[in-house]
């Protein structure tokens, strides 16, 4: 045990551990509330008397929700070691949030914006205080959860951080390498010698990086062999980048650098906010430090995306699910345009519903008058224009998926079946959106073909009142020979058209009749489609699979820091890589036999019946 005047903690309670400090989970002495404290070591007193006491300083200066906050700052008993005592952050970091397997791929698109706002809201927080971190990262940035679930974010470790104003530079190189500006990354990671200074701009670039990250689950600028491997190939990415970039890889040694534009189909967030995301992306990823948006604009341009609502819209004739961000002081002739730029239907022959009842969007209105609407709860747009459904757009999990290698190394057997874990996550997840798409094509069809039911049902009563009115107007024709006169022939005239328009009316009442049987028919279909997607299991399979992977997976995890294993442990270990890749193999099966065939059916299917 190691204590201070009013704290004590558990040196085997480790938090984490960085060259000058290591932090500790820690109790108040009086109340026995968890704190963080982190413990300065003999190499951090060799640093200059400025360095030492800048982070305590930094931290006095501030005072955020967004921002881990500083509760004392204390001394050991017996080394006379410097203590910060912090806010103790219990969920870890962001790194361990995307770390773990059922973020592989990136985070939820509410998670991330959750991310955006908490990182946008501490770095304004910093630049209102002239500060600039330095070593912005997803380890240092720590989770909490609130107390109505939620999370919140905030940015820690400040020991890098200093004050400067916009207009000012620094020479001095910290950070992390994979989230360095390349400009810091050449001098402090490739050694080389420069005259350039820093401004704070630098922590955009990290910031950049950061958000990548979250977005995706991956880093975006990856040599073959990763950025630890190949620092030279690294700086060639970042420096090299086209204008526009967002992210470049090199897959094989040697080979070529390959630049993206946009975020990879595997990522979680809709096609609505990657369209405000990825500008902001490219030009804060932008190494001419004088070509780099400034803070000003890059406070500007999130907290747009973050000031905005989302209104859900599924379009009927796509079969596509569709986040639509606007302000709500728009008017909702905006809306029908953003909803244009993302399903190309023009506004005026847009028509919606909205839990089966015909929903009016008047232009001149605001958007706050749109309805709430959820994912599984959206307006549904539908338009007479015949279109193919296009579906939702996927990578296969299956190739993504690792495999084992044959031999027992705790490490990489690890490695691999998070990655494999990863993959069934994500499987999981999209097995979930194509029954849910389902669903939806079935349940906006119903509701079309109930308006439509109405639509006949008028219709047919005002025909038949009109064959009424004709019939009795008409009555029965006399047998007498009809004198010819001019008047009386254009009577006869008038009701030989009258009859022409009853033969036609009564065609009409019957064709309508016949639509009624088919509109009954096709809603008794859609009900017992409704029915076969509501009793569908593949998804508690998928489950299944998954939640016995994670138990190997926690098993691997714990072994993986041994030396090595038994000989009963090490078979132990084998069958377990065996039972792992038959359950990834019984998940992708269960993903591609089910949940893919049945959804490219039912697209097959309702692209027939909307024609």
């Amino acid at each position: 045990m190691q204590s201070t005047t009013n704290y004590l903690w558990h040196t085997d309670d480790l938090l984490g551990q960085g060259a000058t400090a290591s932090v500790y989970k820690a109790r108040n002495k009086k109340s026995g509330e968890l704190v963080a404290v982190k413990v300065f070591n003999t190499a951090s007193y060799l640093r200059p008397r400025e360095v030492q006491v800048r982070e305590f300083e930094v931290l006095r200066k501030l005072n955020h929700q967004n921002i881990v906050k500083l509760f004392a700052v204390e001394e050991t008993g017996g080394g006379r070691q410097k203590v910060l005592v912090m806010e103790y952050c219990s969920s870890g970091s962001l790194l361990s949030v995307l770390e773990s397997p059922e973020n592989t791929f990136g985070l939820p698109e509410d998670e991330f914006l959750v991310v955006l706002r908490c990182v946008v809201a501490g770095m304004n927080h910093l630049r209102e205080n002239g500060i600039v971190h330095r070593d912005i990262k997803p380890g240092n940035i720590m989770r909490l959860v609130g107390e109505e679930g939620q999370s919140i974010y905030k940015l820690t470790d400040f020991g890098a951080a200093r004050e400067l104003d916009d207009d000012e530079k620094f020479v001095s190189v910290y950070g992390t390498e994979e989230y360095l500006h390349p400009d810091m990354y050449e001098r402090a990671v490739l050694r080389k010698p420069q005259q350039k200074a820093f401004g704070v701009t630098v922590d955009l670039w990290s910031i950049g990086v950061t958000l990548y990250h979250a977005a995706t689950g991956s880093l975006p600028f990856v040599p073959f062999g990763g950025p630890r491997r190949n620092k030279e190939i690294m700086y060639r990415i970042t420096t090299e980048k086209p204008v526009g970039a967002i992210a470049g890889t090199q897959k094989r040694e040697n080979g070529p650098l390959e630049w993206s534009y946009t975020l990879p189909i595997t990522c979680q967030l809709s096609m609505g906010l990657q369209s405000q995301l990825v500008p902001i992306l490219a030009n804060i990823l932008e190494v001419e430090q004088a070509k780099c948006w400034g803070f000003d604009q890059f406070f500007a341009e999130t907290s747009d995306i973050l000031q905005r609502v989302v209104v859900h819209v599924f379009s009927l004739s796509q079969a596509v699910l569709h986040r639509v961000y606007i302000h709500a002081h728009n008017t909702i002739a905006i809306f029908l345009e953003a909803v244009y730029e993302q399903t190309n239907v023009a506004p005026q022959n847009q028509e919606y519903l909205f839990e089966g009842h015909h929903c009016v969007l008047e232009p001149n209105l605001s958007a706050q008058h749109i309805t709430h609407t959820t994912a599984s709860s959206p307006l549904t747009l539908f338009s007479m224009a015949s279109e193919t459904p296009k579906g939702l757009a996927f990578r296969d999990p299956a190739l993504d998926i690792p495999k084992f290698i044959p031999k027992v190394d705790l490490q990489v057997d690890y490695n691999t079946a998070k990655g494999m874990l990863g993959t069934g996550y994500q499987a999981l997840r999209l097995s979930r959106t194509l029954l849910d798409g389902q669903e939806l094509m079935l349940r906006g069809l119903y509701w079309v073909v109930e308006v439509l039911q109405t639509t006949c049902c008028r219709t047919l009563e005002v025909t038949r009142t009109a064959l009424l009115f004709l019939s009795s107007s008409l009555g029965t024709e006399s047998t007498a020979e009809t004198p010819k006169i001019q008047e009386l022939k254009g009577a006869a005239d008038l009701r030989s058209r009258l009859r022409t328009l009853a033969e036609i009316l009564s065609r009409c009442s019957q064709s309508i009749t016949e639509t009624q049987i088919s509109l009954r028919n096709l809603n008794s279909a859609l009900v017992k489609n409704r029915d076969q997607v509501h009793e569908d299991r593949s998804i508690q399979q998928i489950q299944c699979c998954v939640d016995k992977m994670h138990l190997i997976y926690k098993q691997f995890k714990k072994s993986r820091m041994r030396p090595g294993l038994g000989y009963n442990e090490e078979q132990i270990h084998k069958l377990d890589k065996v039972n792992f890749s038959h359950l990834a193999k019984r998940l992708l099966q269960v993903f591609q036999e089910e949940c893919v065939q049945k959804y490219q059916a039912a697209l097959v299917t309702h692209g027939k019946r909307m024609r």
